[in-house]
C-alpha cells in the first residue's frame, strides 16, 4: 500500500501543471501565424523621415520577443501595416517664475495599424495605439533653445515605446 501512495504522490502534485505551456501563447485571432512581415508606415504628418523608423522599431521589438519570425512579404503568413496619425507635443512643466516658457515636453505618437492574412486578404485585427515620451528643452536658457531639434530627439523614443505597445498586443492580445 505504501509503494503505490509513493507513486501516486508525485502524479498528483506534477497534475497541477497540466494548464501550463512552454513557448509563446498567441491570441486566438494570430494562431495561424508564424511569420509577420512589417511594412513601410505612412505618414499622415508633417514630420519627415519617421516612417521607416517606426517599422524598424516594430520589427527589433517583434525579434526582441520572439512569439514571430520577421520574413519579406512574400514568406509571411501576415502583414502588419500602420499609419502614423499624429505627434502632438505638450507643455509638462513651466519654468519656475514664468508660465509662459516650458521646460519640460510630452511627445505622444498615435499610429493606427492592422494586420492582414497575406493569403486571404482578409483583416485579422486593427487598433489605434500610442507611444509617449517626455523630453527637457536643452540648454540654460529656456528662451534660446531649440526645442524643435529636442523633439527630433525624443521621436526615436516614442516610437519604441508604440513598438513595444503594439508587439505585446500582437504577442499577448492586450
Amino acid at each position: 500500500m505504501s509503494f503505490s501512495r509513493l507513486f501516486l504522490l508525485p502524479l498528483l502534485l506534477l497534475s497541477g501543471c497540466a494548464g501550463y505551456h512552454l513557448g509563446p501563447v498567441k491570441p486566438k485571432l494570430f494562431t495561424d501565424i508564424k511569420k509577420i512581415a512589417v511594412q513601410t508606415f505612412k505618414n499622415d504628418t508633417l514630420e519627415p523621415r519617421v516612417e521607416v523608423l517606426l517599422a524598424n522599431a516594430i520589427i527589433k521589438q517583434i525579434q526582441q520577443d520572439g512569439t514571430y519570425q520577421v520574413v519579406d512579404e512574400k514568406q509571411a503568413d501576415a502583414l502588419f501595416e500602420g499609419t502614423l496619425d499624429s505627434i502632438v507635443r505638450k507643455s509638462a512643466r513651466q519654468v519656475t517664475g514664468n508660465v509662459l516658457q516650458t521646460r519640460e515636453y510630452t511627445l505622444t505618437l498615435r499610429a493606427h495599424y492592422r494586420v492582414i492574412n497575406r493569403a486571404s486578404g482578409a483583416e485579422i485585427d486593427h487598433r489605434t495605439i500610442t507611444g509617449t515620451t517626455s523630453f527637457f528643452v536643452s540648454g540654460s536658457n529656456p528662451t534660446s533653445a531649440d526645442v524643435n531639434q529636442d523633439e527630433r530627439q525624443a521621436i526615436p523614443i516614442a516610437a519604441e515605446d508604440l513598438a513595444v505597445r503594439a508587439v505585446s498586443q500582437l504577442s499577448e492580445g492586450w
